[in-house]
């Protein structure tokens, strides 16, 4: 295994690169015009460092905070070699990029599906919360990219529905992640099933503990890039530590989140996350709730609706937050101090991301001031100290709080589903083409499920 980099010789903030463009890494034309197109016109340093070696067939340990680009750091060297072969067989897909959340995974295949397209390569979603029959089908009818969750994938792989037999390229995204979240087991067994000869990228915050394990298992002479310590050094990020006595939490947690900008708060349980929402609510802050007792149909609206500006607050627990990169948040909260560093650094990544600015706020009441402390030393954080209370200039001054309207806010009731008669003529109950009708003799019965593209006659290159 290759030693793992200094960490002290690299840049903390993400900013592309003045020297190179995608074009000099190596890359194929048709996916520089897309990136041009989609106005990214230069590398982040991760990328820079890491998708020359992928693009070579070498296995790569990339090592890289949220917000600095590993999606694409990835994604492309995937799409380029991906693009050089032939097309996925049914139920054998190319390439598997196993992340350890929903949203994660969405906002992933998201991401890579225009890039994808351009060189006519399809991708797909494998997860959980979510009906199996179009995962199946979509991956009965062939896709070279298969973005997973362990858990569902394992599912499909039980039931007959995928083989990992021609998996060329594997991915570990936010692998740490997935060892924290107890996933270890599965991902073992999952790369267990994959070519021995196949190319592996592991991309994490942190290359150590169980992620090691997983490196000397299934790694072969992986080249390491390190591009940020793991620690919270990002200097456009400000870190405060807000002293507040008991009896004034809910009243500082209200103004904080009636404040302008767009802002994330952490709880440690679903019901804790639930009850604050409803709270705010009551005093006239529209917050969305975001944990795993979500179906995922509530957590995506929400997320959009986050994304969208049609709520400014987020409310969320640790584990369904795993992979939320959403820009523009420019406050993160800790409701309850956080577990330990990795959880303060995993939240607080949420904001200043890829050079913007941003702050990390943590509510401290008196008996966890000691610990809290103590946890920020070993993350590297050394916030400014305040005593506040509601209304406290301090407190606005450093937030951005302001007093809530104390008009509760009415939730609009949720429309209710289109009855059987209101569907469109000539299509099946899941939303398919029936087989007489005018789209169902096209091939994979007009647009394709889990991509929503249409695969071409060919590939071109």
């Amino acid at each position: 295994m290759t030693a793992f980099a200094d960490p002290s010789t690299f840049p903390s903030v993400f900013e592309p690169s003045t020297e190179q463009t995608f074009a000099d890494l190596g890359l194929p034309t048709p996916l520089v015009r897309e990136l041009d197109r989609e106005g990214i016109l230069t590398p982040f340093e991760i990328q820079a460092a890491t998708v020359p070696d992928a693009l070579a067939g070498r296995d790569v340990l990339g090592r890289g905070q949220t917000g600095s680009g590993k999606t694409l750091a990835f994604g492309l060297p995937l799409l380029a070699r991906v693009a050089e072969g032939e097309r996925a067989r049914s139920r054998h897909p190319r390439a598997l990029i196993l992340v350890p959340t929903r949203e994660l995974a969405m906002q992933v295949a998201d991401a890579l599906r225009p890039l994808g397209r351009a060189v006519s390569v399809f991708l797909a979603t494998a997860v959980g919360g979510v009906p199996y029959d179009r995962q199946i089908d979509s991956l009965r009818r062939g896709t070279e990219v298969l973005v997973a969750t362990p858990g569902r994938l394992k599912d499909l792989i039980e039931r007959g529905a995928c083989s990992l037999d021609d998996i060329a390229v594997t991915v570990l995204d936010e692998a740490d992640q997935m060892a924290d979240m107890g996933f270890l087991p599965d991902v073992t067994e999952l790369l267990a099933k994959t070519p021995e000869g196949g190319q592996r990228l592991l991309f994490s915050a942190t290359l150590d503990g169980d992620v090691d394990t997983l490196v000397q298992r299934f790694m072969t002479d992986p080249v390491t890039h390190s591009t940020a310590p793991p620690v919270a050094t990002v200097t456009t990020m400000d870190h405060h530590l807000l002293l507040i006595p008991p009896n004034d939490k809910f009243g500082v947690i209200a103004s904080i989140a009636a404040r302008q900008g767009r802002t994330i708060m952490f709880a440690r349980t679903q019901m804790g996350v639930d009850r604050l929402v409803g709270q705010l609510a009551a005093v006239g802050v529209r917050a969305g709730a975001l944990h795993g007792g979500k179906t995922q149909r509530a957590r995506t609206r929400t997320l959009a609706e986050f994304r969208e500006g049609r709520i400014n607050v987020l409310v969320a627990t640790d584990v369904a937050a795993r992979g939320i990169h959403v820009d523009g948040i420019s406050l993160v909260v800790h409701i309850d101090p956080p577990k330990d560093e990795k959880d303060y650094l995993h939240r607080a990544g949420r904001t200043a991301r890829a050079g913007e600015s941003g702050a990390v706020a943590t509510l401290v009441l008196p008996k966890q001031r000691k610990s809290t402390l103590a946890m920020l030393k070993r993350a590297g954080v050394e916030p400014g100290q305040t005593r506040v209370r509601p209304g406290d200039a301090a407190l606005s001054e450093l937030t951005g709080a302001r007093e809530p309207s104390g008009v509760p806010v009415v939730e609009e009731p949720t429309p209710p589903p289109a009855r059987r008669s209101e569907r469109p003529r000539g299509f099946r109950h899941d939303g398919r083409p029936r087989a007489d009708h005018p789209r169902g003799d096209r091939p994979h019965g007009g647009r394709r499920y889990g991509g929503g593209d249409r695969r071409p006659a060919a590939r071109t290159h």
